[in-house]
């Protein structure tokens, strides 16, 4: 039980990384594979992909993180329990329909190139907007709206000492371009 732990402990690590993480997917994303992707914030496809929760046919749950992540993650319990009871194998069309990943590529190459210009966007943007966005999204899929709400205004009151809100705030107001935040 101590090495499943340590295991799972792993890849909490990647969704609780302060720094958004995205999963490019080119192949087979097998088992211990889904589980790493599921703790991903983003995660996108190259065409021939294929993904499956394989663990029924080694005689196992999956035990570090697939079945937690996945019901959340797509929202269609019963496709859900359908490729984890049977593990079926399925393609990044069908991951794409049930919102596994949110975008595929035409190719690998495509794929990598999409995702620098992404983690690019996103690098510009403020980092303390970037890290409280990812943290409210994390608490908000675990907690009732108000909750979220709540844990946000709190959030949000909290980060108004930094200098990233006036500099955006005026960027805006005087239809300047975005300033350079301080990096992610």
């Amino acid at each position: 039980m101590v090495k499943i732990i340590s295991y799972q402990k792993a890849f909490r690590a990647i969704e609780e990384c302060p720094k958004p993480v995205i999963a490019a997917i080119h192949g087979a994303c097998i088992g211990g594979g889904i589980d790493l992707i599921t703790a991903c914030d983003i995660r996108v496809a190259a065409a021939e992909s294929t993904f499956c929760v394989k663990e029924v046919d080694i005689g196992m749950a999956a035990d570090t993180g697939s079945l937690n992540r996945l019901p959340k993650i797509c929202g269609n319990e019963s496709w859900v329990r359908e490729i984890a009871l049977t593990a079926r194998r399925f393609d990044e069309t069908e991951a794409l329909q049930h919102d596994l990943v949110s975008k595929v590529y035409d190719n690998r190459e495509d794929m990598m190139k999409g995702v620098e210009k992404m983690a690019q966007t996103i690098a510009a943007k403020s980092p303390v907007a970037i890290q409280g966005t990812k943290i409210v999204l994390n608490y908000s899929r675990d907690h009732s709206i108000q909750d979220s709400l709540n844990f946000v205004a709190n959030w949000n009151m909290s980060q108004l000492i930094t200098e990233d809100v006036p500099k955006a705030a005026m960027a805006v107001f005087q239809k300047q371009p975005q300033p350079n935040f301080a990096k992610l």
